[in-house]
């Protein structure tokens, strides 16, 4: 049995991570965990593990030179910049709508990034990435290596973003796929986790079992079967998401 120890801060980092208008990003990312996209795009840092995923369903789609990064991690000084510059450009409306306030953007975990269809010009705050051809075949294969689509239209009362085609997070397999096939954005993901509580019951989907902690404590004490793979990720609420893979 592996006896693992979770911090109380532990809450604040993680694929799971959820940053919106209500719950601002309250640990600023370690910049050891960021890569940039490729040497064509340098100056585009993310996620280590979102990169990963990302080559390998731009590699499966053949999409390589079709879609293109155009907005990775933000630090807060960029985003600041970004949405105030909007403010003076586009108004408020238009801003609130499709620019994050500091510090409740994805931008600033790293685990974000904007696509678009690879043109001569791009719209830096709404790049192209329509619901058809090769960008319609990512949103068909992003799922199987952790990604969703952030912000969709049915969700915008939840989400209070407005519909984004091009903006995809990263929050790892198989939670993807869960969400996906559960119609679930991540506010209600979050919430639909609690119902299985670490000790009590788990949320079965293949091979995987996730389990929810909440962190009233500084410090827990859980224990998980050897045959398990343990995946830790706090959701930036109140506790901590455990993801367990049996080893075949």
């Amino acid at each position: 049995m592996q006896e693992i120890l979770l911090k109380k801060e532990y809450i604040y980092s993680g694929d799971l991570i959820l940053v919106n208008y209500e719950h601002e990003l309250k640990k600023q990312i370690s910049t050891y965990n960021l890569v940039q996209f490729d040497e064509n795009y340098n100056d585009i840092l993310i996620d280590y593990n979102l990169n990963l995923a990302l080559q390998k369903v731009l590699k499966k789609i053949n999409a390589n030179d079709k879609i293109i990064p155009v907005s990775g991690y933000r630090t807060y000084n960029e985003q600041k910049k970004i949405y105030d510059d909007s403010i003076i450009q586009n108004g408020e409306e238009f801003t609130k709508k499709y620019v994050a306030f500091p510090n409740t953007s994805e931008h600033q975990t790293g685990l974000a990034i904007d696509l678009g269809l690879k043109k001569k010009k791009i719209d830096f705050i709404r790049p192209s990435f329509p619901y058809a051809g090769i960008c319609q075949q990512f949103r068909e294969t992003m799922s199987y290596f952790g990604f969703i689509q952030r912000y969709t239209e049915p969700k915008e009362n939840i989400t209070k973003i407005a519909s984004e085609m091009w903006h995809m997070r990263y929050v790892g397999y198989p939670h993807s796929e869960i969400m996906l096939e559960n119609n679930l954005c991540l506010e209600e993901y979050i919430d639909y986790l609690r119902n299985y509580e670490y000790g009590k019951s788990s949320l079965k989907f293949k091979n995987y079992e996730i389990m929810y902690l909440k962190m009233d404590k500084e410090e827990y004490k859980i224990h998980i079967d050897n045959n398990f793979m343990v995946k830790i990720s706090g959701n930036n609420v109140d506790g901590i998401i455990i993801t367990t893979k049996r080893m075949i």
